[in-house]
């Protein structure tokens, strides 16, 4: 039976779009496996790592009927990728195995029966759907993203907090160093749902989300939560856990503000990190009326310092950040101006967007 036949592009283009959380190594074997499923001439393509589970759904012709199988993800797709984009390729059944040809190109691979393969038992009391756009979504994603804590001991702060409430969905993330808060307005109103989002659960989402204006869906239950767009659904588990208070984080009434150009105290930051120690990356702000000094200094007694204008009338301030984490929120918004507002060289501070209360940073300062 031929299961499948189509372009390369096209074959690759749905394959990979599952393939992301498959690990190459796994106690099961068959999670190294991606589940085909035809019912007459659709396709569905469904991968699991039992934390997450993707599927796609997609018209690729061949023969009418009902067939399922699991086939190795990654050695599919490192085949197709070996072969031109525009080359009509196919997938036929033959016994135990499924056979891939493509031009004068023959492969021949074992299956693994597909009622082994474990499916994730999806939660019977998901809340009411709600969408916004993908590109909303993703931009709201990396906003906050690389604020999430890595391996941390508290488990809760390796993911994104979701909190939809009325008309608001707010993301926000932290690694107790620095806050990541960024927001979006839903078309209806939602009762309050919280949920965090796994870290390799936000990574994927990056990665499979478009700048489309086309809707994503989603619903939140106790332990689940399932997204909904251009086909796929993708539903994974939560982490369990109380995320802290994010509101009491974010600094209010910090009487010193500074608004520049982003792009100029970026590149500024960037230019004084190169002679930071590798073990601290400290760099000093020094902010006094009119000047913002930028200054840092390493182990072998080198030093960098840069000069900025700035419209400034504040206090005198000396306060030291770790250069990394203000490069991150620079890097990662695309507006022209930045405002800083602090309060003295031991508070928090807090970066905003000028005119826009949907994002906010804040980060802890160090001592230099």
């Amino acid at each position: 039976m031929i299961v499948l036949k189509a372009s390369q592009d096209k074959v690759l283009s749905a394959l990979q779009s599952v393939a992301g959380i498959v690990e190459r190594r796994h106690t099961l074997p068959i999670l190294a496996n991606v589940l085909i499923r035809k019912t007459g001439s659709q396709i569905q393509l469904t991968t699991s790592d039992l934390e997450i589970q993707i599927r796609t759904t997609a018209e690729l012709d061949g023969d009418e009927g009902n067939f399922t199988a699991t086939v190795g993800a990654r050695k599919l797709i490192d085949i197709l990728r070996s072969m031109p984009s525009d080359q009509t390729v196919s997938l036929e059944s033959s016994q135990n195995k499924l056979i891939l040809k493509g031009g004068k190109s023959r492969f021949t691979l074992q299956t693994l029966p597909a009622e082994d393969f474990p499916l994730v038992q999806e939660a019977a009391n998901f809340g009411p759907i709600f969408s916004i756009p993908q590109k909303t979504l993703k931009a709201l994603l990396s906003q906050v993203s690389f604020s999430m804590a890595v391996h941390d001991i508290r488990y809760y702060l390796n993911g994104i907090l979701f909190v939809a409430e009325g008309k608001q969905l707010s993301l926000v993330a932290t690694d107790g160093h620095r806050l990541a808060f960024s927001s979006a307005t839903l078309d209806v109103e939602v009762p309050r749902q919280e949920v965090i989002l796994p870290r390799k659960t936000v990574l994927e989402m990056q990665r499979l989300l478009s700048d489309k204006e086309g809707a994503i869906e989603m619903q939140f239950a106790g332990n689940q939560a399932k997204f909904t767009f251009e086909g796929m659904e993708f539903v994974t588990k939560l982490v369990e856990g109380k995320f802290p208070d994010y509101n009491r984080v974010i600094p209010k009434n910090h009487k010193n503000i500074i608004t520049l150009g982003r792009a100029t105290l970026l590149a500024s930051l960037q230019r004084t990190a190169i002679l930071t120690s590798e073990k601290f990356k400290g760099v000093r702000l020094n902010i006094e009326p009119g000047t913002l000094r930028v200054a840092s200094n390493n182990a072998e007694q080198e030093e960098a310092v840069d000069e900025l204008d700035i419209d400034y009338g504040g206090d005198a301030i000396e306060i030291g950040f770790n250069v990394t984490y203000l490069i991150d929120a620079l890097a990662n918004m695309n507006q022209d101006m930045v405002k800083i507002e602090l309060a003295d060289s031991n508070s928090s501070a807090l970066l905003t967007i000028p005119d826009d209360v949907a994002f906010k940073y804040v980060v802890m300062p160090m001592r230099i």
